[in-house]
């Protein structure tokens, strides 16, 4: 399996990313090991988290996917194995958020401890902070880098004009830049990435690490119609996409992933790892079956006409 690299860090991965969004919430602790095992075993090396995962579970209070990495880890002997990628940014309750130094600099001692490593490979903003200068926060991660606590940053949530502020700032300070960026992409939403970030993304030779890669799991195939809404916790973030557009995208997923005796899943990862410019698409899973059937998204040769096929029925 081809590695690609970060950006310019000199950091390389598998190119799929494992999505620790579902570590403590819709996985628990013994699920999300047997999940992470599985997804090594099979060759691959990329696990995005985030501090905030899973704030919003009642009960949780932010953190919960980091411990379950960090006891994954501890456990397994695995750290050498993998690139593990947090983030920094979101609230997590009163007066913890934003990208100032004071709030980096202690969250990033919180992540460390709970992901029981002594460095994070890709350590990311997770959102815009306008309230804190650009320079203050990049100073800060490049002191982190310093330290040895981070290899590399990335950005997530960022508007297009900021990110070019941000990465030209880096340049006149020589602070680290941001090497990634974490957008929304798949085959159903595809406008704004294409349109504001891929150019700007391939000419600083950007890693692009795509999030919803499935489109919450309608890409999937399992929701086909309402009735199929109740199928998971998620299936309400769904319904947007039974449309015209969706229904479109769908069947020309099924033609494929029929020709290849894959699912439709495996294509549409596939799909987005075959896109110029893409370094790994994130999706998670919460069984070890639905896992192997993502991941062999990395094994799918699609060729010329299938890609030429998904892309003109996901045209927006």
């Amino acid at each position: 399996m081809e590695k690609r690299e970060l950006g310019r860090s000199g950091i390389t991965v598998h190119p799929f990313a494992f999505g620790g969004n579902v570590f403590g919430w819709t996985a628990d602790e013994k699920t999300s090991f047997g999940l992470l095992d599985a997804f090594v075993d099979h060759g691959f090396d990329f696990i995005d988290t985030a501090d905030v995962y899973s704030y919003w579970v009642p009960g949780n209070k932010g953190g919960e996917s980091e411990i379950i990495i960090g006891n994954w880890l501890k456990q397994g002997g695995k750290r050498n194995k993998v690139i593990i990628a947090t983030k920094v940014g979101k609230p997590m309750g009163e007066g913890k958020k934003g990208l100032s130094k004071a709030y980096i600099t202690k969250a990033v001692e919180d992540s460390l401890r709970r992901l029981k490593t002594d460095y994070i490979d890709l350590y990311q903003s997770h959102d815009d902070d306008q309230d804190t200068p650009l320079a203050e926060t990049l100073e800060t991660y490049t002191d982190l880098i310093k330290q040895g606590k981070v290899r590399a940053i990335g950005a997530s949530n960022y508007k297009a004009d900021r990110l070019r502020e941000a990465l030209q700032v880096s340049k006149d300070h020589g602070f680290a830049r941001y090497e990634t960026l974490q957008p929304e992409y798949n085959l159903y939403d595809r406008e704004d990435y294409e349109t504001q970030y891929e150019s700007l993304c391939r000419e600083n030779s950007l890693g692009v690490i795509t999030y919803y890669s499935l489109a919450s799991g309608f890409l999937t195939g399992k929701y086909r119609d309402e009735a199929d809404l109740n199928k998971s916790q998620r299936g309400g973030g769904v319904k947007k996409y039974l449309n015209g557009h969706g229904y479109k995208i769908l069947s020309a997923l099924d033609k494929v992933a029929g020709e290849h005796n894959a699912t439709p899943a495996a294509v549409a990862v596939a799909w987005v790892m075959a896109r110029p410019g893409i370094t790994a698409p994130i999706a998670s899973a919460t069984s070890v079956h639905q896992l192997k059937e993502i991941t062999k998204a990395a094994e799918l040769n699609l060729g010329a006409h299938d890609i030429e096929l998904l892309t003109t029925a996901s045209n927006y």
